[in-house]
């Protein structure tokens, strides 16, 4: 089910886009502001904004240049005002679209398949409190501070930041990144994961509140807003 993030100040809206993107099949997270937002963002995933342009605290054109810093995630920008200079600004920012209220709910919903279609071909990446895994150039990056890891650094990372809470065996990421044929022993999984702990330790990420070592078992990504 694709995640979209309705984010506008007024509950009434929130809940009128809330009844047409549901019965569709969509899961909707209601926020009230850019700054919920990217709060949101940085401890979890969305497949599509769609992001009011009149907030207070922080606008929505503020917001979606913030959101692009970090995150690549699909925004249509909502907005009661449709001169085309407003349009312009929106899609400079780094919106994919613009949409002026009121709008019909079938032209709503076509614009968000269509550009859930276009970015269906990419794989995208993966964040986590400015962590950014980036699954078309195998690059990672916290803040944008480069972070250098190997392959296997990068399968492992993945699969932590795809499911986290959940508990590793040294045995189950063997199997998983190594594959079940592979020639090594539960000592590189150990060596693997020490070395990336040590890399991302150095771009200032806290991973050692994240990346767990479950004795006797293996590894957890632990997540308590999860």
């Amino acid at each position: 089910m694709k995640k979209i993030l309705l984010v506008d100040d007024e509950s009434r809206m929130l809940d009128l886009l809330s009844l047409y993107l549901t019965p569709k099949g969509y899961h909707c997270i209601k926020l009230t502001s850019g700054i919920e937002a990217i709060h949101f963002l940085e401890g979890d995933q969305a497949d599509l904004i769609l992001l009011d342009v009149m907030m207070p605290e922080m606008d929505g054109w503020e917001a979606c240049r913030e959101i692009r810093k970090n995150w690549d995630v699909p925004i249509i920008m909502l907005t009661a005002r449709s001169e085309k200079m407003d349009v312009v600004k929106g899609l400079k920012t780094g919106a994919d679209d613009y949409i002026s209220k009121p709008f019909n709910e079938e032209e709503l919903t076509a614009r968000i398949e269509a550009i859930l279609r276009r970015n269906s071909g990419k794989k995208g990446s993966i964040s986590f409190r400015g962590l950014s895994l980036n699954e078309d150039s195998f690059e990672v990056s916290y803040h944008d501070k480069n972070v250098p890891v190997t392959l296997k650094e990068f399968s492992l990372l993945g699969l932590f930041l795809q499911n986290r809470n959940k508990v590793f065996t040294r045995e189950h990421l063997l199997t998983t990144i190594w594959g079940y044929a592979a020639p090594t022993e539960d000592r590189t999984i150990d060596s693997h994961v020490r070395n990336l702990r040590d890399k991302l330790r150095k771009t200032g990420f806290p991973v050692d509140e994240y990346l767990t070592t479950v004795w006797g078992l293996g590894y957890k990504w632990m997540d308590k807003d999860l």
